[in-house]
């Protein structure tokens, strides 16, 4: 058979997630000019754009913007949204195979990874990814709840995520208000309790994963004083050799604002939101109805890693701290896919430079790729993204190139719809999604906020009049 990639016999690449990975990819894919491409996107809620909606936090409108380029992807000739579609349900990996050349999944690291430690499943005690997914609408987890009449809480971890549940309990209702949080949870946030959040990191100061800008937008809450404890800001000469190393300068600016709030007065406002360095969570204690009392805590010391960079030794001095609810934000993990090799320790799919590898055959799966979380773990920013689909991009298209794809028996576009119409009819299109969009921008817009979200996926497919 001729090589596919023609204006005749395009190539026809499905990509399984409709987060910032399947978009990069499919950007790459589409913007090069070797190679004529057709790709379909295909995403289980019937909304793009993965953790730009269910993952920033509400008061960080402006790194959303990223979805206006997401948008210009969409609007390429080639580019399909199959919204609402399941992939491993409505439609199976065979499925795919029968229509498609190439198949990418780009689906992240959809769960949380777990402390280890006892009481971590006592009542309120939760992951943070899921208080995040519940504040930004995500419909599968609109319907938890999370007491916020207790009046102190422990985050677990200084990542963006720990800095993101942290800013958000203590933002005040005003500043809530100006923000697309979904409707139930700034009733919940407004109505919260909490006056004191501790935000707790296993090392120290210069290894904590915020940024700068991050680091001081804490000191700028108008609800919330903030301090840090100096006797857990000196450094160590592991951490003053690291302040020597690339990285540097920002570290130094980071410990600067660190040092500045252990400083500075408080101004007595209504909450307090406290950073920890060199802390580490080793028990959760119950109360009388088998909910958190209290959290354990080791202090710890940095040692030199095995493969570099340092590592949280416990010394064994232990404390005790009264808090009424808990949230772990240490890491994300990924999800096994049907019919695709996973590796259970690392939470990944095993690949090289993006071509799933089988581990049991010690070869490469034909026509079938990863990008994104799903391929690396849970690291990098948005932007970390680009570069990784950019060669996974690269993978596929030299695999075309040596004849290494699929050979589906329908390869058509035509063909690839009718299936996921037949296994599917409530089917979500771009320009679908548009009209949702504009729905939700518009509602929002009569409150003063960036968007009214729908939250649920019956109220998206009435919205549209597509019930199943």
């Amino acid at each position: 058979m001729t090589r596919p990639g023609t204006a005749t016999d395009p190539l026809r690449v499905a990509i399984v997630g409709a987060g910032p990975a399947g978009f990069f990819l499919a950007e790459k894919l589409l913007g090069q000019t070797a190679v004529t491409v057709q790709v379909d996107l295909y995403e289980r809620l019937p909304t793009p754009y993965g953790l730009v909606r269910f993952g920033v936090a509400p008061d960080h409108e402006k790194i959303k913007n990223v979805t206006r380029s997401f948008d210009k992807v969409a609007a390429r000739p080639g580019f399909r949204f199959f919204g609402n579609v399941d992939v491993g349900c409505h439609v199976t990996l065979d499925d795919l195979r029968r229509h498609y050349h190439q198949v990418c999944f780009s689906t992240g690291a959809q769960t949380d990874r777990r402390m280890g430690i006892p009481g971590e499943d006592l009542a309120r005690s939760h992951p943070a990814t899921e208080f995040v997914a519940w504040y930004n609408g995500h419909p599968d987890y609109r319907d938890l709840h999370f007491d916020l009449s207790v009046e102190r809480v422990a985050v677990v971890g200084v990542g963006n995520v720990a800095v993101d549940v942290a800013r958000m309990l203590c933002r005040t209702p005003e500043e809530l208000a100006t923000t697309d949080v979904a409707d139930y949870a700034l009733e919940a946030l407004c109505a919260s309790r909490v006056k004191e959040v501790y935000l707790l990191g296993r090392r120290g100061p210069v290894q904590a994963a915020f940024t700068p800008p991050e680091a001081k937008e804490l000191g700028e809450l108008a609800g919330s004083d903030v301090r840090t404890l100096a006797e857990e800001l000196e450094l160590d000469p592991l951490s003053r050799a690291e302040l020597e190393s690339a990285d540097g300068p920002a570290a130094r600016r980071k410990l600067e604002i660190l040092e500045e709030y252990s400083r500075r007065p408080p101004a007595h406002k209504p909450r307090l939101l406290t950073l920890r360095f060199l802390v580490s969570p080793t028990e959760l204690l119950p109360d009388e109805r088998g909910g958190v009392r209290a959290m354990r805590l080791v202090r710890n010391r940095l040692v030199a890693g095995t493969g570099g960079g340092t590592r949280a030794e416990p010394t064994g001095q232990f404390e005790e701290l009264p808090v009424g609810l808990v949230f772990r934000s240490v890491g994300y993990r990924g999800v096994a896919l049907p019919g695709v090799p996973f590796d259970e320790t690392a939470g990944t799919v095993p690949n090289e430079r993006g071509r799933v590898m089988d581990p049991a055959a010690g070869r490469p799966v034909t026509g079938v790729y990863v990008a994104g979380w799903i391929k690396r773990g849970p690291s990098g920013v948005i932007g970390t993204n680009k570069p990784d689909a950019a060669e996974t991009a690269e993978t596929m298209l030299a695999d075309l190139a040596a004849g290494a794809r699929l050979e589906p028996a329908e390869p058509s576009a035509e063909a690839a719809e009718a299936q996921v119409r037949r296994a599917r009819p409530a089917v979500i299109s771009f320009t679908d999604w548009r009209k949702l969009d504009r729905l939700e921008t518009e509602r929002g817009r009569a409150l003063g906020r960036p968007r009214l979200k729908f939250t649920s996926v019956e109220e998206m497919l009435d919205s549209l009049g597509a019930r199943v």
